[in-house]
């Protein structure tokens, strides 16, 4: 009779773990934030050996790798994070509002260009980087408030069948309802890690990354390699368990609609 009555609480509390088991299950499945969250991280300015470049290349998780075109590295650094499974964009030179255009670099577009001259440069950045999937600007602020360059840009992304990643190095940007208008797949930065270079701030914005990454179902953060570039890699580095917790690291293309 004892062995009976052991039996049927066994049972009972077995019965019980399972059901509390599948409740649980069934519970993180109804509010799916932390599988349905993703993070796409793009690493801007690599092309030239910039300090961090390895760094960056061999964090843990997919990143997207921008390259500048017509660069000493720029088909080494495109193949390369290729060949570890990353996504590669084509980092156009574009002239900003303000800056110097010898820090642009070579075959940059520059709103005195005629049409026909934007077009053959963006072409030929196209030729330089090898397995890019996308664009996204550098620097850019004149030339991404400039619809008449911009339609150019990006009915050449259309006829190549690439995405087109705003930085948004301007709250002028016309990219958005051009891309739509021209069916060029469109995603829009979020959050720049590294704007100004210390560790301090860059720590900073990895908080502001979180946040934005609990709130909202998709996330895309920009950093540089150069100058900020090993703090940025050591700050993402540190981060990636504490948003691997929160979202999916993806890359770029993943979240382009």
């Amino acid at each position: 009779m004892y062995l009976k009555k052991k039996w049927l609480i066994m049972i009972l509390v077995s019965m019980y773990m399972i059901m509390a088991s599948s409740s649980a299950t069934q519970a993180v499945a109804e509010e799916g934030v932390l599988t349905n969250k993703r993070i796409a991280v793009v690493i801007d300015d690599l092309g030239n050996d910039m300090l961090g470049t390895r760094e960056m290349i061999e964090l843990p998780v997919p990143i997207t790798v921008a390259v500048m075109p017509f660069l000493p590295t720029t088909r080494r650094d495109a193949e390369w994070a290729h060949q570890l499974g990353h996504e590669v964009l084509i980092h156009m030179p574009m002239e900003p509002v303000r800056g110097k255009k010898s820090w642009l670099g070579p075959g940059a577009i520059t709103t005195d260009l005629s049409d026909e001259e934007i077009r053959q440069r963006v072409l030929a950045a196209i030729e330089e980087v090898p397995f890019a999937i996308g664009m996204n600007n550098h620097m850019g602020s004149k030339v991404t408030a400039d619809a008449r360059i911009m339609r150019i840009v990006l009915q050449v992304c259309k006829e190549k069948n690439l995405i087109y990643l705003d930085s948004k190095t301007t709250s002028k940007s016309v990219v958005k309802p051009i891309a739509v208008e021209l069916g060029v797949r469109i995603v829009e930065n979020n959050i720049f890690m590294d704007d100004v270079y210390t560790r301090e701030h860059i720590s900073k914005q990895a908080v502001k990354v979180k946040k934005h990454v609990k709130d909202n179902d998709t996330t895309i953060v920009i950093g540089h390699v150069g100058p900020p570039g090993k703090n940025t890699a050591a700050v993402l580095k540190q981060s990636v368990p504490t948003i691997q917790e929160l979202a999916q690291f993806v890359t770029i293309s993943k979240l382009a609609p």
